[in-house]
Formats: structure tokens, sequence, C-alpha cells
């Protein structure tokens, strides 16, 4: 059984190729030229970019490099399940959708299964990892499918970023109230709702933006030290691991991944972004 995923996932090249996945690169632009995600650019870069002013756009996955890919695995035989970014944040799942539908008119035995996993960063991480653990544990594809999706259902995404700004230039808070929250040091707590970035609250400081965060992971997590906790930030691995100190004191985790937010969050969120990821229910009833 053969697993895919796009680099929304924010997962590093070295995961993909060591543990057989699929790899589908979302496209970054920056200053007129197109890179694919992770196989011609790194999030470093990235986030350097913005640092020099530059205003990095993300598109989708290729609709040639999914219909070649689908076209392949369907003539291999072999089955496939494709965890997908969330639809609300990438054009990509809909893509990915239309092009199994092509390739499937000719290839009608095809046995792949795509899930919108509406999660993103490393809340969408931590589902490929598990997909490979229950893959090489000898689990189908069905039987994969269902536990991915109930694991995407419950998977609570956490974020505070460091500048208004970048989320103002993305729509998610106005221009006024950027400004007015630079001045005040205002830092936004968000979370994801229906696959979507949700502001929930606002602290002023990062100190207590960040204890909060850790407040609302407690009334929110469950059975978290049963659990692989995801952390990821945006070209800021001293709060990163700072956050993951904290977490393994307070909640005793099963194991902190920590990892950089990539192209698709990072260049709308800015650096300094600071995500934690975790269930709020851990077995299926």
């Amino acid at each position: 059984m053969r697993i895919f995923a796009d680099s929304g996932a924010d997962l590093p090249k070295s995961f993909y190729d060591n543990n057989d996945v699929t790899l589908l690169p979302l496209r970054v632009l920056i200053d007129g030229k197109e890179y694919e995600d992770v196989v011609e650019i790194d999030s470093k870069e990235v986030y350097a970019a913005i640092r020099n002013g530059s205003h990095p756009k993300t598109s989708q996955a290729s609709p040639e490099l999914l219909h070649a890919t689908w076209k392949e695995l369907a003539e291999s035989g072999d089955d496939g399940i494709y965890i997908a970014f969330s639809s609300e944040l990438s054009g990509t799942y809909n893509t990915a959708v239309m092009m199994k539908d092509q390739v499937k008119e000719v290839n009608p035995n095809m046995n792949l299964v795509i899930i919108d996993s509406r999660c993103a960063s490393l809340g969408y991480g931590l589902l490929v990892e598990e997909a490979v653990r229950l893959r090489d544990a000898g689990d189908d594809v069905r039987t994969i499918e269902r536990k991915i999706r109930y694991m995407a259902a419950h998977m609570e995404h956490l974020f505070t970023v460091e500048d208004l700004d970048y989320l103002a230039k993305g729509g998610r808070v106005s221009k006024a109230s950027a400004f007015i929250g630079g001045l005040l040091n205002i830092k936004p707590l968000l979370h994801v709702e229906n696959g979507k970035l949700v502001p929930i609250e606002k602290h002023r400081g990062r100190k207590k933006v960040l204890k909060r965060l850790l407040d609302v992971m407690e009334d929110r997590g469950v059975n978290l030290s049963e659990q692989m906790i995801g952390i990821s930030h945006g070209d800021d691995e001293a709060t990163a691991l700072e956050m993951k100190a904290l977490v393994e004191e307070r909640f005793h985790p099963k194991a902190v991944n920590v990892q950089m937010i990539g192209s698709a969050i990072g260049a709308h969120a800015g650096p300094g972004t600071i995500a934690m990821f975790f269930l709020n229910k851990t077995k299926e009833s």
C-alpha cells in the first residue's frame, strides 16, 4: 500500500525519503519565481525572504503532477491513500479528487482513498506519521482510512503569531486591528475550526499568550500523557524548545515532535509563529 501527502504536512523531506511516502509539493512564488515546496526551496529560505520584505504566495500542487501520480498508481495495481492538507486552506484536495476521477475513467479498478484532513501544519503531519505506523504494522487501506479520519476529526490546533501584520495581509484580521494590536503588543490565539484558521482570544504580550496556549491545551486535551504532541514554529526553534520543555514537565507525553512551519502556513502567519497539536479524544467509541 502506498501513502501520499503534500507539503502542507510540515514534515521534512527526510521523512518522505525514509518512510516510503510520496511527497506532492505545493508551490511557492517569491519575487516572480516559482518553486516546488520542500523539493526546490525550504522553509528557512521562505522566512528569510519574508524578513527581507518579500511577500511569498503559495498555490496548490500541480494538477499535472497529481494526474501523473494517480495514473502511475493505477497502472501499478497498488492500493493508495492520500491524506490531504485542509481543503479550506488549499485547492489541492479538490484537484486531487478531480484528477482521480479522470484517471479512474480509464482505470476503473484503481483503489485510491483521498482524505480531506481538514488539518494544517504538523496537525496534518501527525496524521501522516500515524498512517505510516499503521501501514508498517500491516493494516489495510480501509482500516487506515477509518483510523485517520477519526484522528483528523479530533486533532486540536492552537496557534499564536508574533506579528499581526502577516495575518492582516492574508485577510485573517483587519489592517486596523493589526495596527492597534502592534501598538498594544496584542498577540492572538487561534485554532482550526472546520478546516479554517480562526482567532479565538487576544492577549497582551507573548509570555501571556504562550501560557494561555498551555492552559487551553490542558482544557481541551485528553490523555495527553499517552499522546505524541506536535509543536511547529515559524523559524523560532528556541521558543519551540522552551514550549517542548513546558509540555513535557506539565503533561508527560509519550513524545514531542518539533518541526518548522512550512511555506503553506508560514507565508501567511509569518516568522515567530508557534503552534501546538494534540488530540481531544484518543480512542474510538
